[in-house]
C-alpha cells in the first residue's frame, strides 16, 4: 500500500501520515520503504503538479504497490474532471484506494465505487 495525504502547510505532514500508517498496520497492510508520501498546499492543485503524488504513481506502475490509502480521494483530485483522470488511470493499473474518513469509507472497492 502507498500512503499519500495532502496536507495545508509544510511542516505538518507526519500528523496526516501518522494516522493513514496506523489504518494500514491495523489492517496488516505493508507499506513499501518510500511510499509514505505527502504533498503540502491546498487539495485543488491539479494532481500532475504535486511532486508526491507523482511518486506514487511510479511506485503503482513500478508494481510496488498494489493500493493506496489515503483521508478523502479529495486528496488525490479535487476537480471531478482530475478524479476522473486519476480514478480510471489506478483502474487502469489494477489499484483500489481506500479513503479513511468514514464518510467515504469504501475499503476493498475500486476507487469512487460505491456500495450498494
Amino acid at each position: 500500500m502507498a500512503l499519500y495525504a495532502v496536507a495545508p502547510l509544510r511542516g505538518v505532514e507526519h500528523l496526516v501520515l501518522d494516522d493513514l500508517a496506523a489504518y494500514a498496520q491495523d489492517r496488516g497492510w505493508m507499506v513499501p520503504a518510500g511510499c509514505t508520501v505527502a504533498d503540502s498546499g491546498p487539495l485543488d492543485q491539479a494532481p500532475g503538479f504535486r511532486a508526491g503524488w507523482q511518486r506514487v504513481r511510479a511506485a503503482a506502475a513500478d508494481r510496488l504497490v498494489h493500493g493506496v490509502v489515503v483521508p478523502s480521494f479529495a486528496h488525490i483530485a479535487y476537480r471531478a474532471a482530475d478524479w476522473d483522470r486519476e480514478r480510471g488511470w489506478l483502474l487502469e493499473q489494477g489499484l483500489f484506494v481506500v479513503a479513511t474518513d468514514p464518510g467515504e469509507l469504501q475499503a476493498g472497492l475500486g476507487p469512487g465505487e460505491l456500495r450498494a
